[in-house]
């Protein structure tokens, strides 16, 4: 069985044999909720690729002391695949991003579509972030992922236009697209650029102004089937279509 992972803010300079000391919630949650003992191994990670194999010293309500036998250094996986979440209704966003994180997803932008229901403006906007990057950390420790997904505030179409002009390649899920999303050439060496970009609609679907433009910026219109999925599962299915055509599953 894979040993628990918990989090901390930095893992540069550590040794085998150093004491890395986890402090506040991360500690509370190791030590009251999952009631982790001295003696019992565990992993930790700075979400940037070490990770640390490692032996519990001493624990404390807040703190937890671990002592260091193995450090290993993973390198990002590559292709990175960002996705554009168009801002869902209720829990629904929580949800993409939590399965988006435990596929491998590296880069989660929401996104305010022109039929978005979900409305991020001033508080509201600061709590709905803080909740994705709540949630997209606690899936990276529960799938063990060295490497963290970053959730950017939120994007408006113009910045996800130049997103898509920067990437190596781009779809747009659209259910009226001709092409298939099997169709898709893969770059032919991923991971040396801006990796790979999926734009997911909201529930009302993208308007014709938003399908040309990100058309136009390199975003090909694609279908994943002749079933039409909720905007919090469509991402999941086509990150996992593409990337299982890739060394990182595989392919």
């Amino acid at each position: 069985m894979t040993l628990p992972q918990h989090l901390v803010p930095d893992l540069a300079g550590v040794a085998p044999g150093a004491t890395v000391t986890v402090e506040g919630d991360e500690a509370h949650h190791a030590v009251v909720v999952r009631r982790l003992r001295q003696g019992e191994r565990l992993q930790l990670s700075d979400g940037r690729g070490r990770v640390v194999l490692g032996t519990i010293a001493a624990t404390a309500k807040r703190t937890l002391d671990v002592t260091v036998e193995e450090v290993v250094d993973h390198p990002e996986p590559v292709p990175r695949i960002t996705v554009v979440q168009a801002l869902p209704k209720g829990d629904r966003g929580e949800l993409a991003v939590e399965v988006l994180t435990e596929i491998g997803v590296a880069r989660i932008v929401p996104w305010a579509a022109e039929r978005s229901v979900a409305v991020w403006k001033g508080e509201r906007a600061a709590k709905s972030l803080a909740r994705w990057r709540s949630t997209a950390r606690e899936a990276a420790k529960q799938s063990r992922r060295a490497w963290h997904p970053e959730v950017t505030p939120m994007a408006g179409t113009d910045e996800v236009v130049a997103l898509l002009e920067a990437a190596e390649a781009g779809v747009v899920l659209h259910e009226d697209a001709a092409t298939p999303l099997s169709e898709i050439a893969l770059p032919p060496t991923p991971g040396t650029g801006a990796g790979i970009a999926i734009v997911v609609g909201p529930e009302g679907g993208l308007s014709d102004t938003e399908v040309a433009r990100l058309a136009q910026a390199g975003g090909v219109p694609v279908r994943l089937g002749t079933e039409v999925l909720r905007t919090s599962t469509a991402g999941l299915a086509a990150a996992s279509a593409l990337l299982a055509r890739t060394p990182r599953w595989g392919g």
